[in-house]
């Protein structure tokens, strides 16, 4: 989803911003919004796997408001709600056809069709919830005028609307999220903080009398029976997090309520390095050494080594 939402701003956030198109079916189809007959001369011409198709429409192209339908439709099932979508996208210039962005050759994009996005982005979501698989679809976002800078800065140019054309190459069910840990329990070693759940479930860590740890300790305490984790995996958990030399809290998803979702990719060293081959469904004990984590300054509360209890719940 990165690189399409890359594409796509600034023009994103005007999608998020408008409503519009047809009300919603019993049995959801794409919904077209905008100003489509700005799209009626849009032509694609198919250039095989793996490569964007030939593209002719009427120049300029300009909207004033974001446009999106459906040019082909595909001969596959249609996307459902909460799936994930794979995607490639080609962005054109509206004003000369010029080519700003083509994935089709690289790995496809991935399209979460959450609630989140329905919410966020109506626009987006009623576009490709229903689209056949083997759509193509045109968005059209609208352009900027010219800006003049702030001070010292030079001025922003204009940007031309900007054409998208995006083919559905697959719809799955996203992975289940676990709402706890599953699977065998597991004794630590002795000589590391201690967890225990308090009445609410939630896990309390024990620091008193734990040597700093020399390298990075990663302990299971429940050994999940889910698919192993990859470093450039996005992870869904629950968490805990601690100094070590206190046992001092400083962050926790349980007392937010709300599990955490992020990749592996980017977090401290020691979270990717101590998660990386763990299973879904389990509960890990992170000891981590300071320069595995936020080095001497710290970073808020979590200063020196830290203690983490993660719970991991899904993975994609």
């Amino acid at each position: 989803m990165r690189r399409l939402l890359a594409i796509l701003l600034p023009g994103l956030l005007l999608l998020t911003a408008c409503g519009g198109g047809e009300p919603a079916a019993p049995e959801p189809t794409s919904q077209s919004a905008g100003e489509t007959a700005k799209l009626d001369s849009l032509k694609l011409t198919e250039n095989g796997d793996k490569k964007a198709p030939g593209v002719e429409f009427t120049k300029p192209l300009e909207v004033k408001e974001p446009t999106v339908k459906v040019v082909t439709e595909g001969e596959g099932d249609r996307v459902k709600a909460n799936q994930i979508a794979s995607i490639s996208i080609l962005a054109l210039s509206g004003k000369d056809g010029s080519t700003l962005e083509d994935t089709f050759p690289k790995d496809p994009e991935e399209l979460e069709l959450t609630d989140k996005l329905k919410t966020e982005s109506p626009v987006i979501y009623n576009a490709f919830v229903g689209a056949k698989v083997g759509s193509q679809l045109a968005l059209a976002v609208p352009g900027n005028a010219a800006a003049p800078g702030a001070a010292g800065a030079a001025d922003t140019p204009a940007q031309p609307t900007q054409v998208l054309v995006v083919k559905v190459l697959s719809a799955k069910d996203a992975p289940p999220v676990l709402d706890k840990p599953e699977g065998e329990a597991v004794t630590p070693p002795a000589g590391l903080p201690t967890v225990k759940d308090n009445d609410k479930g939630i896990p309390e860590i024990t620091t008193a009398g734990v040597a700093a740890p020399t390298a990075l300790v990663s302990q299971d305490l429940i050994k999940g029976t889910g698919p192993a984790v990859k470093e450039t995996d996005t992870l869904t958990v629950n968490y805990v997090g601690a100094t070590l030399a206190e046992g001092k809290v400083f962050d926790s998803s349980f007392d937010r309520g709300e599990k955490a979702t992020f990749p592996l990719t980017g977090v401290i060293k020691g979270w990717t390095q101590g998660l990386a081959g763990k299973t879904v469904g389990s509960r890990v004990l992170l000891v981590i050494p300071k320069d595995l984590a936020y080095g001497d300054a710290g970073q808020g509360d979590a200063k020196g080594d830290l203690v983490f209890v993660v719970d991991i719940l899904g993975v994609k």
